[in-house]
Parts: structure tokens; C-alpha cells; sequence
């Protein structure tokens, strides 16, 4: 694998898994990464990347099950280290470093997803207005593409209002209408997700 030169400007995509290397993390990595990253810290930088990635690889792997996942937050942790050593305060960089950041990314992922997740049970809960009572648990996932398939000025509101939990003010102006214009907009496009919710799980009944 030959490891990619350290970003100079936007470094977004530099770091990916070489996906013939992907090994397990190990319990006895040296702390001291037989060279950690503290003289010359670009140099030692890309001189850790090598050995560094499949253990921050495996271990991120390991606890979600998605490659993709894993190498997006891989790329994410490494960039990080970039920021930590350009610093005047350089911060030593090492393997088990490089293991914690990658710990808190996939922390922040999951924190995310439970955000993301709580947003559309709202979509579904939110209010007794024209679409009437329509009590249901959400299928998260069903949730997500129904919210897909919608126009995108109705994705858009309800993204915001629910998911970004903004205030149905600040939507308004995200979206160039007066508050009570908005307010309409959020009733349509709530009963729109209801009934496309509804017609994709009779469809796969």
C-alpha cells in the first residue's frame, strides 16, 4: 500500500483503507508506536499512517460491521491527528491516540443516528392536525426512505423542523416563508409523509 502525501489544503478523502490490509486491533500496541509522532511531525506522521491504519481500521470494523462506516471514520480520525500535529503545541500522536479519536468518531456516529432517529418518530407523532391521530412506532429505516421519496421542499421542512429541531420561525426563513405560510407547508408535508409511509408499508406487506 503506498500511503498518500499529508494534505496541504482540503485534505477531505486522503485517508482510505488500503482494503487488501485490514487486520484486528491489538490489545499490546506499543504506546510509544516505536516512533511516535513528536520531531518532524508531518514526516513521522505519514511514517505512523502505515502502521497505524489497519489497527485503526480494525478496531472501528469491530464495533460497527461496515466497512464503509469504518473507512470514513478512519479518514476522519487521521485527519484529526493532521489538525493535533500542525499545532504549536503539537500533540504526540500514536496508535492508541489515533484508536481514542477514532473511538469518540464512531461515539459522535452513533449519537447521530439516535438524534436522526428521534427527529423522525416526531415527523410521525407530531400533532392531531388534518392527518388526524395516527399513532404508529416508526420503522427508522422506513422513515428515512419515506423522507427520501418526498418533494424537497416538503423533505426540506420536515428535515428541519424535526430532524435539525429548528423552530418553525427559523424554518420559515430557511425556506423564504412567512410563518404562517410555513406552518401550512409543515401540515401538508406531514400528511404527505403519512401517506407515503403508509402506501411503502402496504406495499411491503
Amino acid at each position: 500500500m503506498h500511503a498518500p502525501s499529508l494534505p496541504h489544503g482540503d485534505a477531505t478523502g486522503i485517508f482510505r483503507p488500503d482494503r487488501r490490509n485490514r487486520e484486528p486491533p491489538h490489545d499490546d500496541t506499543d504506546v510509544s508506536d516505536h516512533a511516535a509522532v513528536a520531531r518532524e511531525p508531518g514526516a513521522q506522521l505519514l511514517a505512523l499512517y502505515d502502521r497505524a491504519l489497519p489497527q485503526v481500521f480494525g478496531y472501528l470494523v469491530s464495533r460497527c460491521g461496515q466497512a464503509a462506516l469504518a473507512e470514513e471514520l478512519t479518514a476522519e480520525a487521521f485527519l484529526a491527528a493532521v489538525d493535533a500535529v500542525r499545532r504549536k503545541d503539537a500533540t504526540v500522536v500514536t496508535t492508541p491516540w489515533l484508536v481514542g479519536v477514532a473511538r469518540h468518531k464512531l461515539a459522535d456516529h452513533w449519537r447521530r443516528l439516535a438524534r436522526e432517529e428521534r427527529g423522525l418518530q416526531a415527523v410521525g407523532s407530531a400533532g392531531t392536525d388534518a392527518d388526524g391521530d395516527w399513532d404508529v412506532r416508526l420503522d427508522a429505516l422506513r422513515a428515512r426512505e419515506t423522507l427520501a421519496r418526498l418533494s424537497p421542499l416538503h423533505r426540506a421542512v420536515l428535515t428541519l423542523r424535526y430532524l435539525d429541531d429548528l423552530p418553525v420561525a427559523e424554518v420559515a426563513d430557511h425556506v423564504g416563508r412567512s410563518l404562517h405560510a410555513t406552518e401550512g407547508l409543515l401540515v401538508r408535508a406531514r400528511a404527505a409523509f403519512r401517506r407515503a409511509y403508509d402506501a411503502q408499508e402496504g406495499g411491503d406487506a
